[in-house]
């Protein structure tokens, strides 16, 4: 499951919050094996994204009914797609 939208909408909705810069001080390695045992959470995280078709305002106020945990899976999924992102466009 991937995020859809605008990816910088999402991010700045995350770093107004300030779930960014803890999450960039976390071990992604234990956010990963988190997201692995629990792959709902992050399924439900992206469904709650994807619901709000890249309403800033919508997307803040769905994001902060979420818990620590599922922003935290958000915030490392959008860095991973961004990577991703900016791999497929340095191949071109």
């Amino acid at each position: 499951m991937f995020i859809q939208g605008n990816l910088q909408v999402i991010f700045d909705a995350l770093y107004a919050m300030g779930v960014i810069d803890p999450v960039l001080k976390m071990d992604w390695s234990e956010v990963n094996d988190e997201i692995v045992r629990d792959p709902a959470a992050l399924e439900d995280a992206v469904n709650v994204v994807n619901s709000c078709s890249g309403d800033y305002q919508e997307l803040l106020m769905r994001l902060k009914a979420l818990d620590k945990k599922r922003l935290s899976f958000i915030a490392l999924e959008v860095a991973r797609e961004f990577a991703e992102f900016q791999d497929r466009s340095e191949l071109h």
